[in-house]
């Protein structure tokens, strides 16, 4: 247990490259690539109107669908998905537990000196100071659910737009296929034309697929995931704020902490 306050360690967030998400996607193309390469003719797979049917199609209808902000901040979003911070449960609930030892040792105001140190974890900076300047636990409750649900609404819409991409890719290759099919049928007479009209029709169909099955929907469910886990993170603050507020016992707090973690990540600070 945290005697002082200069013995508290508030850790930081590791911004590194999500590795299983990149090696997962990147293996998957590679393991296409490679087949296509063994079959011979790798070029007759790259067509550039299959490529702007698709791609573009499919950005240009999801965007119908949303708004220019609810796209570039889901790119935003996905940027920062393919660099998750990765944050510890247990260690979050340790450090909240140390604050609320040192709040109900040395009184609330003792938390001032913590605040520059929380700077990096902006939901939890916000909750102490909320507590430092006085506000009763029940509003900073109030508060901190609020912003929490906007936080969650806000990653739900990012991740329903990529669902909806990897909804409209498939349909943009089927409609690239219906095009190759009437350009095809419509130039029997010239052989020329035949070949270059089925690529369309074909690979259109295999971009949707591939875009679909391969980036849109691993990228939601890999958003959907952090997001729950930011979600965890971010309710132990809102617990451990009210806590302090309210001026309770830490070991009461301890054991409403360990309410929501997950077994494996379930803490014993006063044990």
């Amino acid at each position: 247990m945290a005697e002082e306050g200069e013995n508290i360690h508030v850790g930081r967030r590791r911004a590194t490259m999500d590795v299983a998400t990149v090696v997962g996607i990147l293996s998957g193309f590679g393991l296409i690539f490679t087949a296509i390469w063994l079959g011979g003719s790798p070029e007759t797979f790259v067509n550039p109107p299959s490529v702007l049917i698709v791609i573009g199609g499919t950005f240009a209808i999801t965007t119908a669908c949303f708004s220019l902000g609810e796209m570039a901040r889901t790119f935003r979003v996905v940027g920062k998905t393919l660099s998750h911070s990765s944050r510890d449960p247990s260690q979050a609930a340790t450090q909240v537990l140390q604050i609320a030892e040192l709040a109900r040792k040395k009184g609330v105001l003792a938390m001032q000196n913590l605040l520059g140190s929380v700077r990096n974890e902006p939901f939890l900076h916000k909750g102490l100071q909320m507590v430092v300047d006085g506000t009763p636990g029940e509003e900073v409750e109030s508060i901190m659910r609020r912003d929490l649900q906007a936080t969650i609404q806000r990653h739900a819409k990012s991740t329903s737009v990529l669902r909806k991409m990897a909804e409209f890719s498939p349909a943009m290759g089927l409609i690239g296929t219906l095009i190759g099919l009437v350009q095809m049928l419509g130039n029997l007479n010239d052989p020329a034309t035949i070949g270059p009209s089925m690529a369309v029709a074909l690979l259109t169909t295999f971009y949707g697929a591939v875009l679909a099955n391969m980036v849109f929907l691993p990228l939601a469910s890999k958003l959907d995931r952090n997001s729950q886990e930011e979600a965890l993170i971010n309710n132990l603050y809102v617990i451990g704020a009210t806590s302090i507020g309210n001026q309770e016992n830490p070991r009461r707090l301890e054991m409403l902490l360990n309410s929501i973690l997950p077994p494996a990540n379930r803490v014993q600070y006063f044990d």
